[in-house]
């Protein structure tokens, strides 16, 4: 006779199947979706915080100063003289003389989270009336201005956001783990949210205009906020203005080349998440089929589960493979590895389970407290 939990744990794989091929379906639907219309190409200002020399920094950097787009401003932004990011933005400045590109260095503090602060210290040098903030890590397509600026004119929009798969710096174990993880979950799960109707600003990259900062505080109002961007999103949300995803995807770097890197980075994440979406949260333990199919395995080992390990492994691989080739992405990012997805779903778990045994987190030196504001919901993105 089954046991009962061999029985609970093989029906959250098959959920768990259910929702992968439901995030490969919604992955499939986005990227055929038809180009925005041309738009007007407003001036815009491109906002890259810096801190430290990151792997894959300057490729990352280079690909906001080759844009095809009419009139744009790179702003570079770095805390202290002595940052070796500031060595990078100077080598690409006189790389392209002809482009308008500023560098800030100004330790003026703004509060808790200093990624912010940075932001605050920079905007003093944008010339435009649209801005675009992105992380340092994130590389773009040449027409990436193109589709967020015409997405921001879309009717009743307030910010636009995007998707982003990862790349890993190196081969190696943490690299491959960690970008399977943003490109083949979180990514699908975030388009399976806006199926939903939720409206998450994920941090990669945002792009509002400045008068829309203004009536939501300016960028003080994120000033103490370790999840800027889910605040971002809140704030914007509740002037009755829409957060939309744009047509492009961008890829973000996995700098990690050691394992227990990568938990940390992860722990970080997750911490945050669960104290912005506890109820969500909880239940995107769904998303990883291969743990639950192994659980069951180990719990009644025999042919059924067994089999249902191994469908579950086929299927989980034929989605994650399934969106590498919608997005068209094997040659930014790091495709599926498919024989590491059990090891993936499996590592998954543990940072969830291990998410609640503090709200503790550590954020490029500082040590934080992940705390929700008051009445806000939304969804941290890594």
């Amino acid at each position: 006779m089954i046991a009962t939990p061999a029985i609970v744990s093989a029906a959250c794989a098959c959920l768990g199947l259910l929702q992968a091929l439901a995030g490969w379906l919604a992955v499939r639907r986005f990227a055929a979706a038809p180009a925005p219309l041309p738009a007007p190409q407003p001036p815009v200002t491109i906002l890259k915080p810096l801190h430290g020399a990151e792997p894959l920094l300057e490729q990352a950097l280079e690909s906001v100063c080759t844009q095809r787009y009419p009139s744009y401003q790179v702003v570079f932004g770095v805390q202290h003289p002595a940052d070796p990011a500031l060595a990078v933005a100077r080598r690409l400045r006189a790389r392209y003389p002809g482009n308008d590109i500023a560098i800030v260095v100004d330790a003026t503090a703004h509060g808790e989270n200093r990624k912010v602060g940075n932001l605050i210290n920079m905007l003093t040098a944008a010339r435009h009336e649209v801005l675009v903030i992105a992380d340092s890590d994130v590389a773009c397509a040449p027409d990436f201005l193109e589709h967020v600026t015409a997405t921001l004119q879309t009717p009743g929009t307030g910010l636009v956001t995007t998707l982003y798969a990862a790349r890993a710096a190196t081969r190696t174990l943490a690299g491959r783990l960690g970008a399977s993880w943003i490109t083949h979950s979180f990514l699908p799960g975030a388009l399976l949210a806006r199926w939903l109707g939720r409206q998450d600003s994920l941090g990669a990259t945002m792009t509002l205009r400045r008068d829309t900062l203004a009536a939501i505080g300016g960028l003080a109002a994120l000033a103490d906020h370790l999840a800027d961007d889910h605040r971002l999103g809140v704030l914007v949300r509740q002037r009755g203005l829409a957060v939309r995803l744009a047509q492009t995807v961008p890829v973000t770097t996995v700098p990690e080349t050691m394992v227990a890197a990568l938990f940390r980075h992860e722990l970080r994440w997750a911490r945050t998440i669960r104290t912005l979406v506890p109820g969500q949260f909880t239940l995107s333990a769904l998303q990883y089929p291969l743990f639950w199919a192994a659980l069951a395995l180990v719990l009644w080992p025999a042919p059924r589960t067994l089999a249902l390990f191994a469908a579950a492994w086929a299927i989980r691989a034929a989605a994650a493979v399934g969106i590498d080739r919608a997005l068209r992405l094997t040659a930014l990012a790091t495709p599926a590895p498919i024989w590491l997805l059990p090891l993936r779903d499996l590592m998954s778990m543990v940072v969830l389970l291990a998410s609640y045994a503090s709200d503790r987190v550590e954020w490029r030196g500082q040590v934080l407290r992940a705390r929700a504001p008051r009445g806000a919901k939304g969804m941290a993105s890594p």
